[in-house]
């Protein structure tokens, strides 16, 4: 029992928690400025625990439609479902649990976040299918790993202001940035592969845009400032972001 239940861990990627920051940090941006700085106790709780839920679920569904990829990918290789530990059954059957619990926790908040919740949902369900038709696909990633922040604007103000949209465009340019620089470990294997992403789009001219789209992040980021009026300290902040993307 101890056996399984570690290998549906390993899985969901529990051993490697930076997904979950990823995913939550964006939300509680939101959370934070929609709410003026004291976020609804509820509405908190919600997002932290269904930012997990999600993210297994997403690292679920990511396994199984790369579960004949991942074998022969270096980084990959060991997964439980690349390496048999765990059937396609007994993934599936974990999805829809996660599936289920997300469900639960998108009930206690309201109607017009319950359906940015289902596309949301969609769009990660499509992410990990996107690699094999578009040639960008962190930019669907981008859509997934940025839906909270609508959601959270919903979630606490019952609508989604336009500094919403604007801090969901701009959590998605990050996204694309991380990404890409985590797809370009796989680079030679997508290559042979067939496997599509921004690492094999840009080619050698990665850190060049890579270099731009941390300038578009920035950049709007300040704007995201100056329309929820953060003051110094957010600038402070910002400058410190801008020179460890130099570094």
């Amino acid at each position: 029992m101890l056996r399984r239940g570690g290998r549906y861990a390993r899985l969901v990627r529990l051993h490697r928690p930076i997904g979950i920051w990823l995913l939550l940090w964006p939300a509680l941006w939101a959370l934070w400025i929609a709410a003026e700085g004291v976020p609804d106790l509820k509405n908190l709780f919600v997002f932290v625990l269904g930012t997990i839920v999600l993210r297994s679920a997403g690292c679920v569904i990511n396994d199984y439609a790369d579960r004949h990829i991942d074998p022969h990918v270096k980084r990959t290789r060991d997964r439980p479902m690349a390496t048999g530990e765990v059937s396609v059954i007994e993934a599936l059957v974990v999805f829809a649990v996660l599936m289920l619990v997300g469900l639960g926790l998108v009930l206690m908040l309201n109607r017009l976040t319950q359906w940015l919740a289902a596309i949301g949902a969609v769009v990660t369900v499509v992410y990990p299918f996107a690699k094999r038709v578009i040639s960008a696909p962190q930019f669907v990633l981008g859509i997934a790993f940025s839906w909270g922040v609508p959601m959270a604007f919903a979630a606490q103000l019952g609508h989604v202001p336009r500094e919403g949209w604007l801090m969901f465009v701009v959590t998605m340019i990050w996204v694309v940035v991380y990404d890409t620089e985590y797809a370009m470990v796989d680079r030679d294997d997508d290559l042979k592969l067939g496997v599509k992403s921004t690492a094999v789009l840009f080619g050698d001219l990665d850190r060049v845009f890579i270099g731009g789209l941390q300038l578009m992040f920035l950049a709007g980021l300040f704007l995201v400032g100056q329309n929820a009026e953060l003051g110094r300290w957010y600038l402070a902040g910002l400058s410190a972001a801008g020179i460890l993307m130099v570094y």
